[in-house]
């Protein structure tokens, strides 16, 4: 993990999805750069994992397990962590239910994951946000939204909407200074990830998925939480409702 290049200290950050992956890398970097931070996910172990992992660079990061599908669990979380923390700065909205197949479980998982657990964890931080002087929403996107492709229509569909979403959220909020943008990765391998796995199950689509990236290499979860860093930092003060691609050129190549 990088240095913080960003002053975070004070600001009260929460990273929905954050044990592992990008969320990990996020909650890290935003805990380096002096926020306190808080993270949900639904497994216990992968917070404990994380806890450990902050403990050993000298980071304190507070952690809730929470099903993002459900609405209750959502609302307990915030609670949980503005009490924590004394308050909501930062909402980072990365949960993703991965649902991939175009069938009923698909699109439940993606709708309910990606795109609604954004919507009521938003609307639900707003009475914290709105107390915040500097506040701000990420929604983590994809450039799958971007480009057509044969399956994962569930996946590419919700973060199509997100996207959407995010523009009109930022619009709707502007007038209480709470700016909302969007990140949209491209492929980002990591340990255990997704393209992690599909190197060793689907090397064909891993290799040809690689040949489409111009920068000749996957991204790294620290290369999306570097931006996040930035986007919800004061130097990114002037700007709401705007999706930047991290991506190292992938879009491009259609």
């Amino acid at each position: 993990m990088s240095g913080p290049c960003l002053d975070f200290s004070g600001r009260r950050v929460l990273v929905a999805g954050g044990s592992k992956g990008i969320g990990r890398a996020m909650a890290l970097a935003f805990a380096a750069a002096g926020a306190r931070v808080s993270v949900c996910a639904r497994g216990e172990q992968g917070l404990a994992a994380l806890r450990t992992d902050a403990q050993a660079l000298g980071l304190d990061v507070h952690t809730a397990s929470a099903d993002l599908a459900v609405l209750d669990d959502i609302g307990r979380w915030l609670a949980d962590a503005a009490g924590a923390l004394g308050g909501i700065d930062v909402l980072v909205n990365n949960a993703t239910g991965y649902g991939m197949a175009d069938d009923e479980a698909g699109w439940e998982a993606s709708l309910g994951v990606d795109l609604m657990a954004a919507v009521r964890a938003s609307r639900l931080a707003l009475p914290w946000l709105q107390q915040s002087s500097d506040a701000c929403i990420l929604n983590l996107a994809s450039i799958a939204a971007q480009q057509p492709r044969p399956g994962a229509a569930p996946y590419a569909a919700a973060k199509a909407a997100l996207m959407h979403y995010t523009t009109s959220q930022a619009l709707a909020l502007a007038p209480r200074r709470i700016r909302v943008n969007a990140i949209a990765p491209g492929s980002i391998e990591f340990e255990d990830g997704l393209w992690a796995r599909r190197r060793e199950q689907d090397p064909t689509l891993y290799h040809g998925t690689l040949a489409k990236i111009p920068f000749g290499r996957f991204g790294q979860p620290q290369e999306i939480a570097d931006a996040a860093l930035f986007l919800c930092s004061p130097l990114a003060r002037w700007i709401t409702g705007h999706t930047l691609n991290v991506d190292g050129g992938q879009v491009l190549m259609g």
